[in-house]
């Protein structure tokens, strides 16, 4: 049986990596959100998505959260008319990516206190060592 503060460490450090990797896919969609394609009728950037999953801890036993695949949205994007873009088709319409602001803004901030919530676990851990070595010394 592992030590229940080296599992809670474990997995606290294996969501906080989970929720940065999360946080650079939700920049980089919102990095991207008018980014047409470079010929007329190409199509524009994709909203890159990040899937989840659970892994076993061969030596703790914990369940770690692990980034199973960062795929796309297969949302429709949408046309706007735009003539004198580059990337307009022959009437004048121009594909953009299916990036929605307010959708990346709650996932990053949905990210971001994740993230914040395994920091609060680190240092609860940490704290809980650091007391029992004083026990220890007394």
């Amino acid at each position: 049986m592992a030590d229940p503060l080296v599992s809670s460490l474990k997995i606290a450090a294996s969501g906080m990596e989970a929720q940065s990797t999360r946080l650079r896919v939700v920049s980089e969609n919102v990095a991207n959100a008018e980014t047409t394609g470079d010929t007329p009728g190409a199509d524009p950037y994709v909203r890159k998505t990040v899937t989840f999953g659970a892994t076993l801890d061969e030596v703790t036993g914990a369940n770690l959260v692990r980034v199973t695949d960062i795929g796309t949205d297969k949302a429709d994007f949408e046309s706007t008319y735009d003539p004198g873009n580059p990337a307009a088709d022959e009437n004048g319409y121009v594909k953009r990516p299916n990036v929605n602001m307010l959708t990346e803004m709650m996932d990053m901030r949905e990210a971001n206190r994740s993230y914040e919530a395994n920091i609060q676990v680190i240092k609860q851990a940490r704290e809980i060592i650091n007391m029992t070595i004083d026990l220890l010394r007394s």
